[in-house]
C-alpha cells in the first residue's frame, strides 16, 4: 500500500517548477483555512467553551510546541545545498527536538492539572493537540528534504493530504459522538482521531515517498546533531519567543477567563492570519533582489526597494483597518449566522477590538519585514535582543491588560506588542544602514 501511495505522490514529468508552486499554494492555503475551518465549527458543534479549549490547544499552546519540534531549522536544512549535513543528521535531530516538545507538553499540563487550573479533561484535550502538533513539527523535516532534493510539491502535497485526512477524521468523530457524550468528552475523542490520522498521514504522505527519492543520505555522522543544535539554538529561541509574543493575550486570556472568552478571542484574531499570508506573498519575491542588492553594496537601491515594500504594506493595513472599522459590525454579525442558533450578539460587541486587532495585523507584517532586512543584514543577535525584550514586557503586561479589560484588552495587548517589535526591528535596521552607509 506504501509503496502504491509513494508511485501516486511521486511525479517525473510535466514542469516540475509549475507543481512546486501550485501544489505549495494547495499545502498553505490548507493549513491556514483548516485552523479556521476548525475553530468554527467546533464552536458550532460542541459549544462556546469545548470551542475555547479547542482554540487554545490548537491554535496556540498546539503550536507552540509545534515551535519546540521544528526548531526553527526549516530554513537552514532547505538551503543547505553543499550536503553539510545529511537527511540522517536532521533526522536525528528532529527526533530530540520532537521528544522535548512532547516532554514540556506532559510537564506543563501535568502541572497545570495538579494545580487545578485544567479539569482532567482539557488537559488531555490540550495534550493530544499538542501531539498533533508535534507530529507536523516532525513530518516538517521530511518535507525540507522534499524540497532540499528540489521536489517541493511533494511538501505541498503532504501538507494539503495530511491536513485534509485530519481534518475529516476530526469533525466525522466531533459528529458521531455529539449526542452520546458530553461536549468536552467528544472533543477528547475528536482529538484522538485527528492524532491517529496525523500518524497515518505521515507513514502514507511522508514516510512511503522519501524512500524512492534517489540521491537521499540517509547516515549520520557522529556528532552532527550536537552540532546542528549549536548552529541553531538562537534560530529557534527567536522563533520560539516571536510566537509566544504572538500568542501572550491568548495566553493570558486562558489564565484569567474562561474557555468561552478564548474561543471569542481566537475567532476575531482570525484576521490576522489572512494579514501574515497577504504580507508574505508581497515580501518573499523581493528577498533574493534585497539580499543582492545589500551583498553588492547597492545601499540606495536597498532603501529604495525596502521603501517601496514597507509603503505597499502600510497601504494594506490602513486599507484592512478602515475596511474593518467600517464594515467589522457587519463582518461579526456574519460569523454569528454562520456559529448558529444561541450565539446572535456574541460577537458584535467586539467590533473595535476586531478592529484593533488587525491594525495591530498590520504592524507585525511591517516588523516581519524590518525582521528580513535584519536577516539579510547577519544580525541575528539584534533579532535576539528585541525578542527578549518585548517578551518580558508581555510576560507581565498581557495578563494585566487582559484583567484589567478583559477581550479588549487583549486586544490591545496584542496590537501593543506587534508595534513594539515593529519600533525594535526598524529602528535597528535603520541603525545598521547608516552604519554601513558611513562605512
Amino acid at each position: 500500500m506504501l509503496d502504491k501511495m509513494a508511485g501516486l505522490l511521486l511525479e517525473t514529468e510535466g514542469n516540475i517548477e509549475k507543481k512546486n508552486m501550485l501544489w505549495n499554494i494547495a499545502g498553505s492555503f490548507c493549513y491556514a483555512f483548516a485552523s479556521i475551518l476548525l475553530s468554527f465549527l467546533v464552536m458550532r458543534i460542541s459549544g462556546d467553551s469545548a470551542g475555547g479549549i479547542f482554540a487554545f490547544g490548537f491554535s496556540t499552546f498546539g503550536q507552540q510546541m509545534f515551535t519546540v519540534a521544528y526548531f526553527g531549522i526549516r530554513p537552514f536544512q532547505i538551503t543547505d545545498g553543499s550536503g553539510e549535513y545529511s537527511f540522517g543528521d536532521y533526522l536525528g535531530h528532529r527526533i530530540l527536538t520532537s521528544g522535548m516538545a512532547v516532554l514540556i507538553s506532559a510537564l506543563y499540563l501535568t502541572w497545570m492539572g495538579v494545580a487545578g487550573a485544567y479539569s482532567p479533561v482539557k488537559a488531555a484535550v490540550v495534550f493530544l493537540l499538542a501531539m498533533y502538533k508535534i507530529i507536523d513539527g516532525f513530518a516538517d523535516v521530511y518535507e525540507s528534504e522534499f524540497q532540499r532534493q528540489g521536489c517541493l510539491y511533494l511538501t505541498g502535497k503532504s501538507n494539503t493530504f495530511r491536513t485534509v485526512l485530519s481534518v475529516i477524521t476530526f469533525l466525522c468523530v466531533l459528529l458521531f459522538t455529539r449526542d452520546m457524550t458530553s461536549p468536552e468528552s467528544g472533543l477528547l475523542a475528536a482529538c484522538w482521531g485527528a492524532v491517529a490520522a496525523q500518524i497515518l498521514g505521515v507513514a502514507l504522505f511522508n514516510l512511503s515517498v522519501i524512500g524512492k527519492i534517489k540521491g537521499i543520505d540517509w547516515r549520520k555522522y557522529q556528532g552532527k546533531a550536537k552540532k546542528i543544535f549549536s548552529q541553531t539554538g538562537l534560530l529557534f529561541l527567536s522563533v520560539f519567543l516571536d510566537f509566544y509574543i504572538f500568542s501572550a493575550a491568548k495566553y493570558a486570556i486562558d489564565s484569567n477567563l474562561n474557555d468561552a472568552a478564548s474561543g471569542y478571542f481566537n475567532l476575531i484574531f482570525m484576521p490576522t492570519s489572512v494579514i501574515y499570508l497577504v504580507a508574505n506573498f508581497v515580501i518573499r519575491p523581493f528577498l533574493t533582489r534585497l539580499t543582492e542588492l545589500w551583498t553588492e553594496g547597492d545601499l540606495k537601491g536597498f532603501r529604495k526597494l525596502l521603501v517601496r515594500i514597507g509603503t505597499m504594506i502600510g497601504g494594506l493595513t490602513v486599507m484592512a483597518a478602515g475596511a474593518t472599522l467600517v464594515l467589522g459590525k457587519w463582518a461579526l454579525g456574519v460569523m454569528e449566522m454562520f456559529l448558529g442558533k444561541g450565539y446572535e450578539g456574541a460577537l458584535t460587541p467586539y467590533h473595535m477590538a476586531f478592529t484593533v486587532i488587525v491594525l495591530g495585523g498590520g504592524f507585525y507584517a511591517f516588523g516581519n519585514l524590518m525582521y528580513y532586512a535584519l536577516v539579510i543584514m547577519r544580525q541575528q543577535k539584534r533579532i535576539f535582543l528585541v525578542y527578549v525584550l518585548v517578551a518580558a514586557g508581555a510576560v507581565t503586561g498581557a495578563p494585566i491588560l487582559v484583567r484589567r479589560f478583559l477581550i479588549f484588552g487583549a486586544a490591545w495587548a496584542y496590537t501593543c506588542f506587534m508595534l513594539l517589535l515593529m519600533i525594535g526591528f526598524t529602528a535597528n535596521t535603520i541603525w545598521i544602514y547608516c552604519r554601513r552607509q558611513r562605512q
